[in-house]
């Protein structure tokens, strides 16, 4: 099981809402490269913006930059073998993550969810995103999907390329070169997190520890709203206690109806402690981010079952009172676009709502039982 990381000190971080904010400049960091570029994203689907990725990463391997993309075999189906070829023919080094066969029966599960992208191990970003069309043209409920991404300058850097090198090494067996220090570029306090399935789940255990010693607020923010009984446990103490527990799910615009449907098992209890709810309605939210007093975390983890039972995920935590600020007022917006659950509506909705809650919700129950 590999160690935790250590914070780090002297960090620049800034949030990208949306898309049309964040493809922009991790394009323009792509074409600045010089020297390498380490690219790690579970969602990959050929179509207008993987094809601006596809040739930026042309460019920069053709004049020299070092270009290593892992991408995860099931996350990747529609990621067209036209255009690994063409990345492949200029040298660009793609590796797939557990290709999925048959007799490996329930290790088809374990999948790498993580979205990374580092270039010449001087600026990083993290967040949710893959690389496809819903992120920045309209889907099928006429916009595309609302996500985040942190972009990240300093010392941390060091422990994304870390965390990158080593799962090529195990994929691949060679060792790359772990590269230089980092100059000190602002003033956050940023730590990676991750999880490797039932392996190590520091990113679960840090939220705990940060929700059960909470002062004021516990924010969260998720796409997929299926939480283990600890994080349940967790929320439900800190708003008896007084905390500000607010959470922003996903609503009606997502592309798992049945997570959607078998969540809702949950709402009673914590909506009974105090925890209020709020489901997102313009589009599909798929941002995973929580803010904790003067902590936050964002990056590739939803909190669910799954993704802790079989996944391989990576959040950075921070103590930056800038980017905080930015959080808090992104949050609030995203409140104005909500439907607020209230325990006395949510006792009232018809029958079959709840039936449908409660099929969904036994087959969730089977299916987490799968090892």
């Amino acid at each position: 099981m590999r160690k935790q990381f250590e914070w780090r000190e002297d960090n620049k971080v800034e949030l990208l809402v949306d898309g049309e904010n964040f493809f922009p400049v991790m394009l323009a960091e792509i074409e600045k490269a010089r020297y390498s570029l380490l690219l790690e994203f579970y969602f990959v689907s050929s179509g207008v913006i993987t094809s601006r990725f596809v040739q930026a990463l042309i460019r920069a391997a053709q004049r020299g930059v070092m270009v290593k993309l892992i991408i995860d075999d099931f996350g990747s189906y529609r990621f067209s073998n036209a255009d690994r070829d063409v990345l492949k023919a200029v040298g660009v080094e793609i590796v797939v993550y557990n290709p999925l066969h048959v007799s490996k029966f329930t290790r088809n599960f374990a999948r790498d969810h993580r979205k990374l992208l580092v270039a010449d191990q001087r600026v990083a970003f993290i967040g949710g995103t893959g690389l496809s069309d819903v992120y920045w043209l309209a889907d099928e409920a006429g916009c595309p999907w609302h996500d985040l991404m942190a972009q990240i300058e300093g010392p941390v850097v060091t422990d994304l390329v870390s965390m990158f090198n080593e799962l090529w090494q195990r994929c691949t067996a060679q060792v790359l070169s772990p590269g230089g220090s980092v100059e000190q570029k602002g003033y956050s306090k940023v730590r990676v997190c991750t999880v490797q399935g039932l392996y190590q789940q520091d990113i679960k255990a840090s939220f705990l520890k940060r929700v059960n010693n909470a002062n004021n607020n516990v924010w969260l923010m998720t796409a997929y709203f299926l939480p283990s009984f600890s994080m349940r446990h967790a929320l439900r103490r800190a708003a008896k206690r007084g905390i500000d527990v607010r959470l922003i799910i996903a609503g009606p615009h997502t592309d798992q109806p049945w997570v959607f449907h078998a969540s809702k098992r949950y709402y009673s209890r914590l909506l009974k402690a105090g925890v209020r709810i709020f489901e997102y309605q313009p589009r599909f939210l798929h941002a995973k981010m929580s803010v904790v007093d003067s902590w936050a975390s964002i990056g590739s983890c939803n909190l669910d079952h799954w993704n802790l039972r079989w996944n391989l995920e990576a959040n950075i935590e921070l103590h930056d009172e800038q980017c905080l600020e930015q959080m808090t007022q992104l949050f609030n917006d995203d409140l104005l676009h909500c439907q607020e659950i209230t325990y006395e509506n949510w006792s009232k909705r018809p029958w079959h709502r709840r039936l449908k809650e409660t099929l969904w919700a036994w087959i969730s129950h089977l299916v987490l039982k799968i090892r």
